[in-house]
């Protein structure tokens, strides 16, 4: 049994958007929201949100995988390529088509900045679609998530104020990355397109900022005094330029 009176919180209104709510509890929020033009207004963007990140990343889910990353080919391979292709391989299933570092079809290892920006395309692509969970930690506690990422990653993270490129701050969250933490801030433009950075320690020093793209998604890439930086958007590479170079200036030197 539930009570109608019952206020209906912001875990019900998602689990509504998401079709997850339970049947019984169904008509109590149609009525809050009858009743509550704002909770209603809220509960319409999320689901025009959800539409414009389905209509945009859904179909990668449903693209064939390369015939250079089936397993058939890979077993084939020299012993030495094994674990990393069938890793590269996993990951293409996950996200939906492999990443450009994968598609270069490389005859060396990858270097540390080529398995960070594999690792940051990735975590770009599996969360940029999340509606309810795409971070840990809001936006609205940029303090707190900056001290808990320093904390955790080792070095001084901060979220950059990205505002005069209309971008605003979802949030963050901790990942691994390919030689400890990683931090991972996502931010959205006011029509819904999502911006990513990653960064996580790396034996580069410093290194220019370079350009990549795989399937939908572009990345700008440098690093900065043993740290690397990768941001992920849309592949308009002038725009994500723009972004990126705001970001260099609040993180280069430590500032």
């Amino acid at each position: 049994m539930t009570d109608p009176k019952i206020p209906v919180t912001e875990d019900e209104l998602h689990a509504y958007v998401d079709n997850e709510l339970p049947a019984e509890r169904r008509g109590d929020v149609e009525a809050w929201l009858a009743g509550h033009p704002d909770d209603a207004g809220r509960v319409q963007a999320w689901r025009d949100m959800a539409e414009a990140l389905h209509a945009r990343y859904d179909h990668i889910a449903d693209e064939t995988v390369p015939k250079r990353l089936e397993i058939e080919r890979l077993v084939q391979r020299p012993r030495s390529w094994v674990y990393g292709a069938i890793a590269a391989t996993l990951a293409a299933f996950v996200c939906g088509g492999g990443i450009g570092w994968v598609a270069r079809g490389a005859a060396a290892t990858p270097s540390t900045v080529e398995s960070l920006t594999t690792d940051a395309l990735d975590a770009h692509r599996l969360y940029v679609v999340e509606v309810r969970h795409p971070v840990e930690v809001p936006g609205s506690e940029r303090d707190h998530l900056q001290t808990w990422l320093t904390k955790r990653c080792g070095w001084e993270v901060r979220a950059p104020k990205l505002d005069a490129s209309g971008l605003k701050l979802v949030g963050g969250r901790l990942l691994p990355g390919p030689t400890g933490p990683a931090s991972f801030f996502m931010y959205e433009s006011a029509n819904g397109e999502r911006y990513t950075l990653y960064s996580s320690r790396s034996k580069t020093g410093s290194a220019q900022m370079r350009y990549t793209a795989a399937e939908n998604s572009g990345a700008m890439y440098w690093s900065e005094d043993n740290v690397s930086y990768v941001l992920s958007g849309p592949m308009d590479k002038t725009k994500l330029n723009h972004v990126a170079r705001l970001v260099y200036d609040q993180t280069d030197k430590g500032g």
